[in-house]
């Protein structure tokens, strides 16, 4: 059966995979975004199909639709962009959650939250299970998203608890892949675009901080997976890929499969950045029967060719 979804943050990053993924299963998509950091570019090979709909709006505004489900995606995701409207930030996360859960309360159907490895801080307990609450400075300069989040959780949690809607969570980490913008601070684009310009590849820190890269078409499987698994599993749940790397490491990786001449720069490293980072997905793999399959240098290819192919997308 056709089903009309709605996706904010539909022009994202993960949103955009997430929408083409749902409308090559024969859904509509409605995709909403504001274009804070969404772009059209992501979505504009999908324009001609006549089963997607695009609206300009802000979730922090009500929204009146009729769908038939609802991907919450939208926020800032990197530290660069959340960063640069914090209240904006902990808006979307709050207000726009509001929104969007009175939305499924009125409609009477599913709505998931894509939530953030985020919502574990700096973590003391490696790797993070769900159980696991988190270490996180509620007043630091990544609060807007990791407290945001975090309250965002308890929202959907309160109104499944007090109104018996049906809710999924959803704990997105490290996630890479193509239509990831260039400036937006991510530690893959990043490296990506420094390597491809012969530029110095900035390490913040020693380089031995870690994290999980997870390819984003291995993520869009799991998102979807945890829409449409039984209404009595509603997470959270982790997604993320659990093989684990250091920054320097994932470096040199992109060094050598770009050939670059890059050298290697440290800088300090920002306040509050998580020095370890890593998925435990058992949760994962016994509910969803859901764990990556695509390795970090084949998705590493993957983003590099994109990157090469898209001249519009790099600032080289």
């Amino acid at each position: 059966m056709t089903k009309r979804i709605l996706v904010t943050g539909g022009a994202g990053f993960i949103g955009s995979h997430l929408s083409e993924r749902l409308l090559n299963k024969g859904n509509e998509v409605l995709c909403v975004d504001n274009f804070f950091t969404g772009d059209k570019r992501n979505i504009a090979h999908l324009l001609d199909n006549p089963y997607l709909e695009v609206i300009r709006h802000d979730i922090t505004f009500p929204l009146y639709v009729e769908v038939d489900e609802i991907y919450n995606l939208a926020c800032p995701a990197s530290p660069v962009n959340y960063q640069k409207d914090p209240i904006q930030t902990t808006k979307t996360n709050v207000a726009g959650s509001i929104n969007m859960l009175g939305l499924a309360k009125r409609l009477k159907i599913k709505i998931l939250q894509a939530s953030t490895s985020e919502v574990y801080g700096d973590p003391d307990v490696h790797p993070q299970p769900e159980d696991y609450r988190g270490n996180v400075n509620p007043i630091g300069p990544r609060a807007c998203y990791d407290e945001g989040k975090r309250c965002a959780e308890t929202l959907f949690f309160d109104y499944h608890r007090q109104l018996n809607l049906n809710i999924k969570v959803v704990r997105i980490f490290n996630t890479y892949g193509p239509h990831m913008k260039p400036d937006d601070g991510r530690v893959v684009s990043n490296f990506i675009i420094q390597a491809l310009s012969n530029r110095d590849i900035t390490i913040y820190g020693d380089g031995s901080q870690t994290r999980s890269f997870c390819y984003v078409d291995d993520m869009v499987d799991g998102i979807i997976k945890m829409m449409d698994s039984p209404d009595n599993f509603v997470g959270p749940v982790n997604l993320g890929n659990p093989n684990e790397f250091s920054i320097l490491e994932l470096a040199q990786i992109i060094i050598r499969l770009t050939n670059s001449n890059s050298k290697i720069v440290y800088k300090p490293l920002p306040e509050d950045d998580p020095i370890k980072r890593r998925p435990d997905i058992s949760l994962a793999k016994r509910e969803l029967q859901w764990e990556p399959t695509i390795q970090l240098e084949e998705g590493l290819k993957k983003t590099i060719n994109w990157f090469l192919s898209n001249e519009a997308h790099r600032t080289i």
